[in-house]
């Protein structure tokens, strides 16, 4: 009986994984809940069939239902199949992601605030560029820009660390990046490169207060030196312990909301 049951739970397995593009998931119940709150066109949600008490996923499946987006429930073979763990029980199939154009968001203008533009320097950690988008958005930046080669575009991994944001932030993939700060320069934005070389301006004097496209060099080897001659000027963090260096991501949070502080200092009467 037994010698009978297990191909057919193998052939299941093996389905699962061959209908599946991993890189066109959503994973996590809010990864999931923002891409239908932002109005994706999500194919099909599969849900773990032991789920169904759950309240905060009860108003998922309400939301998905109000979308027209199909529901599966799947047995736990089917979430044993995925490349990641942290799904919750949750994960949807999407379209590939829908990346904006450069010109897209240069064009992108409101009058009433400074612009905002987060440029990715081949960071190839997804769950740093996750980050980096998830406090992108949450200080209301107008875009991220990432390279199209040698960096981590935004697959199942990235949308799940940045926790939704993907859905509601544009995200532009350029050939060059050293190119794109020179379309940004002429549309009038201020190009500052993280860096913590000599040269760099130390972060408590650098004025941020401007159309601004703030750039994060890779993990390790920091900005290109291409991409450091192209940038206006360059900021450093000061660091006042042994560590020389910051995880890019925390690099890029504290340069983002520094420059909303300046911003809104500058707003006050």
């Amino acid at each position: 009986m037994d010698r009978r049951r297990r191909p057919v739970k193998t052939q299941r397995h093996y389905h699962a994984r061959k209908e599946l593009d991993f890189d066109d998931l959503v994973y996590g119940m809010r990864a999931v809940a923002e891409a239908l709150a932002a109005g994706e066109e999500l194919r099909l949600i599969r849900v773990a069939a032991n789920r169904t008490k759950d309240a905060t996923l009860r108003a998922l499946l309400a939301k998905a239902k109000e979308k027209n987006v199909p529901v599966r429930f799947e047995g736990r073979e089917f979430f044993d199949c995925l490349p990641f763990k942290a799904h919750q029980g949750v994960v949807a199939t999407a379209p590939p992601f829908p990346y904006a154009g450069l010109s897209e968001l240069l064009g992108r203008r409101n009058s009433n605030q400074r612009r905002t533009l987060v440029v990715l320097d081949h960071l190839t950690d997804p769950h740093n560029v996750g980050a980096i988008i998830r406090t992108a958005e949450a200080a209301g930046a107008d875009g991220v820009i990432l390279p199209a080669r040698r960096s981590a575009g935004v697959n199942a991994t990235v949308r799940k660390a940045a926790a939704g944001a993907a859905a509601h932030l544009p995200i532009a993939r350029v050939p060059n990046i050293a190119d794109a700060i020179r379309a940004m320069k002429k549309a009038g934005i201020w190009v500052v490169g993280a860096d913590a070389s000599p040269e760099a301006t130390d972060l408590n004097r650098a004025d941020l207060d401007r159309d601004l496209a703030l750039v994060i060099g890779g993990e390790g080897g920091g900005l290109s030196q291409l991409v450091k001659r192209e940038c206006d000027y360059l900021v450093s963090i000061p660091m006042r312990g042994r560590i020389a260096s910051l995880n890019a991501s925390v690099a890029a949070a504290i340069l983002i909301y520094e420059a909303l502080r300046q911003r809104e200092c500058s707003l006050r009467p």
